[in-house]
């Protein structure tokens, strides 16, 4: 990917509870300035940020506890339709695991489905904490989200680890195996602990080997959740 490329796919995020209405302007004005593909930010700040984005640029909040989070069913469902209700064009969302040994089961999939049918016609993307899990949970919850209907499955919150080399592949190659089985084309959204543009190289080249249509689709399949990544591109050392 070029340096536009990355820009077009960045997710460029400001969750902070306690920013202020400058901290708020200025980070649109620079977003609006770069042309990122789109800003995420927590629900509570969409009403004030949405109208201060160039057309073009989607608005993403986050809803249902972050970095944790909700394990309430009805506040999840409540925070996403709020949030659609805001003029957001995207929902990131939390699916949080548990340490049993059937994780990810019928708790999981009624998150899931909630989720799916509060946002509507909003994208949904599911944030997946792949530090917390293992191989097979890795898989196996993101087998369920994409067969739920998320349009995103995304690889950490940055909070409770990084993105791991071995995540990237294995959200990569379920996205091929779900196109393959069920015909529908899905996205994903690298996050956590990406913070040059060395590290959108090793892990956007790991995704092409496993499926190279998810990166050529551009944002509408392909995110990358590092702010910092944009000062790398812009000011090169």
């Amino acid at each position: 990917m070029n340096e536009r490329a990355v820009i077009d796919c960045l997710d460029y995020t400001l969750l902070d509870h306690e920013a202020s209405e400058a901290e708020l302007a200025e980070f649109v004005a620079r977003a609006n300035s770069a042309r990122v593909g789109a800003v995420c930010v927590f629900a509570k700040h969409a009403e004030q940020v949405k109208p201060l984005l160039d057309s073009g640029i989607i608005l993403s909040v986050v809803v249902g506890g972050f970095p944790v989070g909700s394990q309430n069913l009805d506040e999840i469902g409540r925070d996403i339709r709020a949030a659609v209700g805001n003029h957001a064009d995207e929902i990131d969302v939390v699916l949080e695991p548990r340490h049993a040994e059937d994780f990810p089961n019928e708790i999981e999939l009624a998150k899931l489905t909630t989720m799916r049918e509060a946002a509507g016609k909003a994208m949904l993307k599911v944030i997946i904490e792949t530090p917390l899990l293992d191989e097979r949970n890795m898989r196996a919850a993101a087998r369920m989200t994409l067969a739920a209907g998320a349009d995103f499955i995304k690889t950490c919150t940055g909070k409770r680890g990084p993105c791991s080399d071995e995540a990237a592949e294995i959200f990569a190659y379920e996205i091929m195996r779900h196109e393959l089985t069920f015909k529908e084309k899905r996205g994903m959204k690298l996050s956590g602990g990406i913070r040059t543009s060395g590290d959108v190289v090793r892990l956007t080249n790991l995704v092409n080997a496993q499926d190279p249509s998810i990166i050529s689709a551009g944002n509408s399949r392909f995110r990358i959740g590092a702010s910092s990544v944009l000062d790398n591109l812009l000011n090169p050392k």
